[in-house]
C-alpha cells in the first residue's frame, strides 16, 4: 500500500478545507494558490504582482515544505479571472519559473476564491 502525506508549510495559512499539498512515491499535488500572504490577506495590485509577489511565492512555500523545488514541478494549472490577462501573466510566468518550463495549462474561470484575479496549482516530483 503507498503512503499518502498530507503537508501544510508552515509559512502559509491552512484551511480545514484542504492540505496545501498531498504526496504520493514519486509526486507530489499542490493545491491551488491565490495571492494571499502569510496572514491570508489578498495582496492588492495587478496581475503582475499578484503572480510575481504571492501566487508563486506561496507554491514555493508549499513546494519547500514538501522538499521539492520548481526544478521538479511537471505541471501547472493556471486559473484567470479574465483570459485579458493572459498575455501579462505570460510575460511574468517566463521571468518566474525555470527553463525548461513544465506543462501548463491555462483557463479562464467563472469566479475565484476571495474573488481574487488568479490561482496557480502544480504538480511536482
Amino acid at each position: 500500500m503507498s503512503e499518502v502525506q498530507k503537508i501544510n508549510s508552515p509559512d502559509r495559512p491552512t484551511k480545514p478545507m484542504y492540505s496545501h499539498a498531498v504526496k504520493i512515491p514519486g509526486l507530489i499535488f499542490l493545491s491551488g494558490q491565490t495571492p494571499v500572504d502569510s496572514a491570508g490577506n489578498v495582496v492588492p495590485g495587478d496581475i503582475k504582482r499578484s503572480l510575481q509577489a504571492q501566487c508563486v511565492s506561496n507554491l514555493t512555500d508549499v513546494l519547500k515544505a514538501a522538499g521539492s523545488s520548481w526544478d521538479k514541478v511537471v505541471k501547472v494549472n493556471v486559473y484567470l479571472k479574465s483570459m485579458d490577462d493572459f498575455t501579462t501573466m505570460n510575460e511574468e510566468y517566463v521571468k518566474l519559473l525555470p527553463d525548461p518550463k513544465p506543462a501548463r495549462t491555462c483557463i479562464q474561470a467563472g469566479k475565484l476564491p476571495g474573488d481574487v484575479d488568479i490561482e496557480i496549482e502544480a504538480i511536482a516530483a
